[in-house]
């Protein structure tokens, strides 16, 4: 088994709440780790049965485990005391909590993984957390394994969806940043005092390089989105690239432009 296969079959058997217990910053992220010799013991939101699992796949011996473990869990915000301050909607790992900036916030229970990330930043202590009712419906084994197989996939779906999300927008915003640094850095008009002059070519010079680690990084991304085979990671790194290479030929144009004024 590869090692790209053998991380895809340790994250198979995560619950996918993205809760952070287990030291690292998602499921996936604690399967990678596991690859690598990480104990197994560490995913209260598993139990017993994940540890079991997680075992007979890696071959580690089944220890206790480092938490006691959960049952599923939802989020409920106490919505006529929420100030609508967000905090709870940028904690949230998989989007699952609707809002805006002094409005009122709710969470969407059937997306809730119950990862206990929103209680924490929220500075008016309105968010509970109670039994999942689709757990708490589940009337046999088989229905229980249904709902926890729901949660998986779409946890693990939405976390993906969030991450490229975040990505994006990062991305984009850095992009924008090399944008209005460019027009603040360009000269008022061919023939000025800021058209020419050791001062106007640093500036150049740091806008050029600028543009040009923003083209890596875009085309780094693009390559590591094919490597993973991340399809929604690879198109938004393509729709990326076009705005990058353009910042890039206008560095380069103004430099140029710099050094004939000179």
């Amino acid at each position: 088994m590869s090692r790209r296969d053998r991380i895809e079959a340790i994250d198979a058997l995560l619950p996918q709440t993205q809760c952070g217990k287990c030291g690292f910053d998602g499921c996936l992220p604690y399967a990678e780790a596991i690859a690598e010799g990480e104990p197994i013991n560490r995913c209260p939101p598993g139990g017993e049965r994940t540890l079991a699992r997680l075992a007979e796949l890696t071959g580690q011996p089944v220890q206790p485990l480092a938490e006691p473990a959960q049952s599923p869990l939802a989020a409920v915000i106490r919505e006529a005391e929420c100030i609508g301050c967000t905090k709870c909607i940028q904690a949230c790992p998989v989007d699952a909590i609707l809002g805006a900036a002094k409005r009122m916030h709710t969470v969407i229970t059937d997306e809730c993984t119950g990862c206990e990330l929103c209680v924490a930043p929220c500075p008016v202590d309105c968010i509970d957390l109670v039994p999942h009712p689709a757990w708490q419906a589940a009337d046999s084994e088989e229905e229980r394994d249904a709902y926890l197989a729901r949660r998986a996939e779409l946890g693990r779906r939405r976390h993906r969806a969030r991450q490229a999300r975040l990505a994006r927008e990062a991305r984009e915003k850095r992009l924008e940043r090399q944008k209005r640094l460019m027009q603040q850095r360009r000269p008022a008009g061919e023939g000025s005092p800021a058209a020419a002059g050791p001062m106007a070519t640093r500036q150049r010079r740091m806008a050029l390089k600028a543009a040009e680690q923003a083209v890596k990084r875009v085309r780094q991304q693009l390559e590591s989105a094919r490597r993973r085979g991340d399809d929604e990671a690879e198109a938004t790194a393509r729709a990326q690239l076009p705005e990058a290479e353009r910042l890039l030929a206008e560095a380069r144009s103004a430099l140029q432009q710099t050094g004939q004024a000179e």
